[in-house]
């Protein structure tokens, strides 16, 4: 017997914060690796995204943490029980194995945000439904829908749901145990409710307990591997360089392998560990691509994984998805959908062979260990079957997500019963919009307060331009054309809105224009002005001193933060950008107190060395303050004798 059933789990978790009120109009930039693949070249320069609209940044988490309750739907038929976090874009964050009490999945101690995602905040663990764009999903730290669907045979089905705004298309992820089933099914399913056509992409995370015998097998024999320095290399597996890397435990450094299965051949991973025993992840045909992230065992991700999950909790990724690389979209057609089932358990394979050395047979060994647990026909009859109940609307709702697909609902008119987005999901967020679809124009708040929302499009343009100018609606109207690349266009609405109401939002806008521009001056002009309207707003004054420090104007980004409350002047990253200018300015003491106590950046980038940058900075002027002069084998002694901290090293190379 299977249920479904709401309940909670107690995590120690870092708030989420407030939201980044501020549109974030620079624009996404692609690396672009040079690859002799006719297929994966153009997929490299398709459908890319121009940026985060509509979405804004989350940025707003700390260190913090505190035990917190979270809400979780609960599928469980006596042998798998699957635990998903429904405010966190529905992250399937456990998967227990009943019988055993094994855990398949990697769950931390800890939930962090940390600056990984899209929007920024991301968290590791679990299993992951990554939609949108190259980087994990701007849906992954926010509340989704999700209700009670059944199956013609009386089985519950936990649909979860949203509009993706970014590209327009609703996604829906169906998560079932059938009676009696060891494997846990999810039946996926992108639909373009559009009239065009729009580029897709989506991956299936898996994080999994990392161990140095846990070996990582999949039905290739080459893979595309990427380091941090984004190229990629068409590489042999197992072995390259003599390495063998399907043991991602005993990697130095973090890398992406994508593995080149070839067509026609069944999809699917498996991690398994000494004992030839651990978790597997197949689909149906849809998902061509297979990938394996690990963070390596240097100082820099193993810090990484200790603030991602809490210390000794090492993990790697195995990943599933649209295309052969996490680099690549695909065109979904104007009012099309398309569909796939994934299957998640627990496989037993000899160990001997699982281990050995002949990769054809270690392959074969989990491939047959597969079969035996998911024959690939019970997928292909899954897929099939999901088709009489994948339109089934729901019985019961369970979770309610964002009022934006019930906003788009209303633009439109989309009639989706399987997925529906009913109007009392609508909040302060969509408010003055669903306003501007009714009436034409839209409430005008105080300039004093920033808007709390976006959205982009010839739709939502159009109604802007006809609606009543305003401040607000001259605001919008101005990110909306910025969005569609009429910079010129955007600059004249923000400066009407000025003309409405002198605002911090508009002069902000006009100055992230001009940094764009190369015109740091202005931009550092117009930073100053805005951060003087609205200078308690964290996150312009961060970006200020951005500005100030990048336009060669230190001694300005200093009297910024001397101004500050004592919040602010403790956050990190302003802690980070004060420390940089005071470098600059040649303040090597109170650069060096700031590095002594200790700078922890919470929302340090990926791959960002401004920490490790910022330290050789600092020592280097102290260096040339005794010698006059560093040159390359000062430098070299200057490392020597001041090694990084391990606190400041979070290098992936």
């Amino acid at each position: 017997m299977t249920h479904l059933e709401l309940s909670s789990i107690t995590i120690s978790t870092a708030p989420m914060g407030r939201d980044n009120p501020l549109p974030p109009l620079r624009e996404l930039h692609y690396f672009q690796p040079g690859v002799a693949d006719t297929e994966i070249s153009r997929g490299l320069t398709y459908g890319l995204a121009t940026s985060l609209l509509p979405y804004t940044l989350l940025d707003g988490y700390g260190r913090e943490r505190a035990d917190t309750p979270l809400r979780t739907a609960v599928l469980s038929n006596g042998i798998l029980r699957a635990e998903f976090l429904l405010d966190y874009g529905g992250r399937m964050w456990s998967l227990r194995h009943l019988p055993t009490g094994r855990e398949l999945l990697h769950t931390g101690s800890v939930l962090q945000p940390a600056n990984l995602g899209l929007r920024n905040a991301w968290f590791a663990g679990g299993v992951e439904w990554n939609i949108g764009t190259l980087g994990h999903s701007p849906l992954s730290c926010v509340p989704v829908h999700a209700a009670r669907v059944e199956r013609p045979d009386g089985t519950p089905v936990l649909r979860m749901y949203e509009y993706e705004r970014m590209r327009g298309i609703v996604f829906q992820v169906d998560a079932y145990l059938p009676s009696g089933s060891s494997v846990l099914f999810t039946h996926v399913r992108l639909r373009n409710p559009g009239e065009a056509e729009v580029p897709v992409y989506w991956w299936t995370n898996l994080a999994v307990p990392e161990t140095p015998g846990t070996r990582v097998l999949v039905p290739a024999t080459e893979a595309y591997q990427m380091n941090s320095d984004n190229l990629l290399r068409r590489v042999t597996v197992p072995e390259h360089d003599g390495v063998d890397e399907t043991y991602p435990g005993r990697g130095a450094y973090p890398a992406d392998f994508f593995y080149d299965v070839p067509d026609g051949t069944r999809g699917w991973t498996a991690a398994l560990g000494e004992d030839g025993t651990g978790v597997i992840h197949t689909a149906t045909g849809r998902l061509r691509g297979r990938k394996l992230f690990r963070w390596g065992t240097s100082v820099g991700g193993r810090n990484w994984q200790d603030w991602l999950s809490g210390p000794g909790a090492a993990y790697m990724e195995i990943q599933a998805g649209l295309t052969r690389t996490q680099l690549e979209h695909v065109p979904l057609a104007a009012g099309a959908s398309w569909s796939w089932v994934e299957g998640f358990g627990l496989a037993t394979a000899d160990p001997a062979e699982v281990h050995s050395t002949d990769w054809t047979g270690a392959r074969a060994a989990a491939a047959r260990a597969i079969e035996e647990l998911v024959p690939e026909r019970v997928l292909e009859s899954e897929l099939a079957g999901a088709g009489e109940w994948a339109d089934a609307a729901p019985v019961e709702t369970l979770h309610k997500g964002s009022g934006w697909g019930a906003l788009e609902r209303l633009l439109r008119g989309l009639d989706l019963p399987g997925t529906p987005f009913p109007e009392d999901t609508i909040g302060r967020d969509q408010n003055s919009w669903r306003a501007l679809v009714r009436t034409g124009t839209m409430p005008t708040p105080s300039p004093d307060l920033p808007p709390s929302s976006y959205t982009v499009g010839p739709r939502w343009r159009e109604l802007l331009e006809k609606s009543e100018v305003t401040w607000f609606t001259q605001l919008h109207l101005g990110v909306n054309r910025y969005h569609a690349g009429d910079k010129e266009g955007a600059r004249e609405a923000w400066r009407r809105s000025l003309a409405c109401d002198v605002n911090a939002w508009a002069l902000r806008n006009l100055a992230v224009a001009d940094a764009a521009e190369g015109n740091l001056a202005a931009a550092a002009e117009g930073m100053i002005r805005a951060h003087r309207l609205a200078p308690r707003l964290r996150p312009l004054t961060i970006e200020t001193l951005k500005v100030l420090v990048g336009a060669d104007r230190p001694g300005e980004a200093l009297a910024v933060v001397d101004r500050l409350d004592h919040a602010d002047r403790w956050h990190g990253r302003i802690r980070l950008l004060e420390c940089q200018a005071a470098v600059d300015v040649g303040d090597l003491r109170r650069a060096g107190r700031l590095l002594d106590t200790g700078i922890v950046v919470d929302d340090l980038h990926e791959g960002e060395d401004a920490l490790d940058t910022l330290w050789w900075a600092y020592h280097e002027r102290r260096a040339a303050a005794d010698l006059g002069i560093v040159n390359d084998s000062a430098r070299v002694r200057i490392r020597r004798d001041h090694p990084l901290p391990c606190l400041y090293d979070y290098r992936m190379d």
